[in-house]
């Protein structure tokens, strides 16, 4: 039978971690990280080793797959400056310290690496042929301010090997748990707003085509929710189809992304393009998440061209049934 639900002790190390950061600074962290890109891995490293993310080992046991992906989460929910996906996808194969595992595309390598130094390993790269490279960030122009390239720079790549096939669904799948992350904020944040902005004597909440939009960006964001559930599932399963499972949830967050932070940014009006809303960083350090490593019409044809004539077999298969979830 399938279980799709995470653990309770996975809901509860993510919740941990919630708070952790919360208390490392909040939504201050995005802030500090982008005035100060070398300082990104002092802001949040420190506050993930405690909580013992770098012991997790999301190739090792349900468990700690389950953890790292609600850690993923937690980070996603305050724009947690640090590649912590990334971080927890490293391969641990290889016979060198690994900073990290970055799925990248065929052409114009690129991870959102700026502002971190090398202490912790070598980057490697994998594509979707299972390729490995040793990946080496492009000098960076400047650590100034990254509020243009959200700490992406190009990678210049070096071929390792072709034992990568397990990493794919991996390095494609907790990224998508961080975004998830964010789509969870956004919703928040806009129901919140127009809970406490009146207009024409009532709130904003009160208006039926509010309710409507709200609703629209909560049904994208749950609908992700099932997806990254299952693809950890097919993960954790060694299904045949995970890699599948991991185009089809992020081909539905990146498409989910857009109408949830459309509506958010929507409902608070000119001033969710300022940096004084925590929706504007929100969205702002989403982008890499959403681009990389490519964005909605390059996931949409390569997933087709995966699936060919046959489609989906999972979740949303042509023999899925209720029964099969749980």
């Amino acid at each position: 039978m399938m279980e799709i639900e995470l653990s309770e002790e996975a809901q509860e190390y993510g919740r941990q971690a919630q708070r952790a950061l919360e208390g490392a600074g909040g939504d201050l962290l995005a802030e500090r990280a982008e005035a100060d890109p070398a300082s990104r891995a002092a802001l949040v490293e420190p506050v993930l080793a405690e909580l013992g993310a770098w012991d997790l080992d999301p190739r090792g046991s349900t468990d700690e797959l389950e953890a790292a992906a609600a850690l993923c989460r937690s980070a996603g929910w305050w724009a947690a400056p640090y590649p912590v996906a990334e971080r927890l996808c490293r391969p641990t194969d290889l016979d060198v310290e690994v900073a990290g595992l970055v799925v990248v595309a065929d052409r114009n390598p690129a991870g959102a690496v700026a502002g971190l130094d090398d202490g912790v390993g070598r980057w490697v790269a994998v594509d979707l042929a299972g390729r490995r490279s040793w990946a080496t960030p492009a000098p960076s122009p400047s650590l100034a301010p990254s509020r243009h390239d959200a700490f992406v720079l190009p990678l210049e790549l070096e071929p390792l090997d072709d034992a990568g096939a397990g990493d794919v669904a991996l390095g494609l799948v907790l990224p998508c748990w961080t975004l998830l992350g964010m789509l969870d904020r956004a919703v928040d944040l806009a129901g919140r707003h127009v809970q406490e902005r009146e207009q024409f004597g009532q709130p904003l909440a009160g208006f039926q085509s509010v309710q409507f939009q709200l609703t629209d960006a909560e049904v994208e964001r749950a609908g992700v929710e099932m997806l990254a559930r299952y693809a950890v599932w097919s993960i954790e399963a060694a299904r045949p189809e995970a890699v599948d499972d991991a185009l089809a949830l992020r081909l539905a967050a990146v498409e989910a992304a857009e109408i949830v932070f459309r509506v958010a940014h929507q409902l608070h009006g000119a001033g969710g393009f300022c940096d004084e809303t925590t929706v504007s960083w929100l969205s702002r350090y989403s982008q890499p998440l959403r681009r990389l490593p490519f964005g909605r019409s390059d996931t949409q044809d390569r997933l087709a061209g995966a699936l060919g004539r046959t489609g989906l077999t999972g979740l949303f298969g042509p023999n899925a049934s209720e029964a099969d979830a749980g």
